[in-house]
């Protein structure tokens, strides 16, 4: 039935017989809204009393702390007021590698750190939570990897940095989501074809862009396979003049509904540089932190997962990033704990495809 004098406001285009004021203000949220409600999940007194405490082992332990985009915000800030770095993964294991601290402390999942201890097998690093691991890891197991690139000998392995030591072992390749494209790009103009592993989605995309020869791993991050398109267009509705920015790890009708599809770092320069006074973000909320301060003057909105009515897995919030907490890192810079070790030999075979990623020239 048509619609005929409908109320003029924001909402008016949506159709729906649910509340959509309340499903667009669950996914509006600024940087300073996300450290408010992270500062209240526990004692902000204590909290601050945690935050010194890390600061001063920090100290006395020669170390530095390294954390990714998508921790808490208290993390982030953290690293930021102590000398450390907040970065995407291929950042954060060139800034651990230049660094002189003896011992990096690696607020982030494990991969993370294990690409870290690699490139640096003379530092101690450290984790807040060991168990801290991704759902692109978890879904890559090496034995069956290994198996997988016996089969097919003449593909050069290309593996995504979210992958275990192991994993990066048997590849040719390291790439992460910021360089993928020109260097699949390089790795066609050589003609050759690709054996991708693990995010089936940005592989998809990535092979949708530059047409190249393919064959995937099936894994998918928790985070991004979430966003759906649906309610990303709902949102979009809401706010038709808002930019759609996109993580590649995202299923591919999300990505086509982007203005801007890229990672982490590339994301934060996006919503720096559009002329679009708002913006929609389809990755982890945790970047919200330093997207926030680069674009001050930006509404960023969160953009839905599973739509009306749906249950999510992550809710925009990787559940191992958020076991990065600051009593975690106060017991391991005390006792030492979390530390990441590695076979040598295993780390050496490592060293090759992150070398070659580290030193890949865009």
């Amino acid at each position: 039935m048509e619609a005929i004098n409908k109320p003029t406001n924001e909402f008016a285009e949506i159709e729906e017989v649910t509340d959509n004021r309340a499903f667009v203000r669950e996914h509006l949220y600024s940087g300073s809204q996300l450290r408010q409600r992270s500062q209240q999940a526990s004692n902000p007194t204590a909290q601050r009393a945690l935050a010194e405490k890390v600061k001063h082992l920090l100290v006395r332990e020669n170390a530095v702390l390294i954390a990714h985009y998508y921790t808490d915000p208290l993390i982030q800030a953290l690293a930021e007021e102590t000398g450390g770095c907040v970065a995407d993964s291929l950042e954060m294991a060139r800034f651990g590698a230049q660094h002189s601290a003896e011992k990096l402390l690696v607020a982030g999942v494990r991969f993370m750190g294990e690409t870290a201890k690699i490139l640096t097998p003379h530092k101690t690093v450290i984790m807040p939570r060991l168990e801290a691991t991704c759902s692109l890891d978890e879904g890559c197991p090496p034995d069956e990897f290994a198996a997988f690139c016996d089969q097919h000998p003449d593909r050069t392995v290309v593996v995504y940095a979210n992958t275990s030591a192991a994993v990066k072992a048997r590849a040719d390749w390291v790439v992460t989501s910021s360089i993928a494209l020109k260097l699949v790009e390089h790795l066609m103009d050589q003609g050759e074809a690709i054996l991708w592993a693990p995010d089936k989605h940005l592989g998809h995309y990535v092979q949708y862009k530059t047409g190249a020869d393919m064959l995937m791993w099936d894994g998918a991050c928790i985070v991004h396979e979430e966003f759906k398109a649906k309610g990303l267009q709902e949102l979009k509705r809401v706010y038709p003049d808002a930019a759609v920015l996109v993580h590649p790890e995202s299923p591919m009708p999300v990505i086509e509904l982007a203005d801007v599809v890229g990672s982490t770092s590339q994301l934060i320069h996006a919503a720096k540089t559009l002329p679009h006074k708002q913006c929609i973000v389809a990755t982890d909320q945790g970047i919200f932190y330093k997207m926030q301060q680069a674009a001050a003057d930006k509404e960023l909105i969160i953009a839905p997962t599973g739509g009306h009515g749906a249950t999510c897995r992550s809710c925009a919030n990787c559940p191992w990033m958020a076991m990065n907490e600051l009593d975690s890192m106060v017991t391991a810079l005390e006792t030492g704990g979390n530390e990441i070790s590695l076979d040598p030999e295993l780390a050496e075979k490592a060293m090759l495809p992150l070398r070659r990623m580290l030193n890949f020239k865009l």
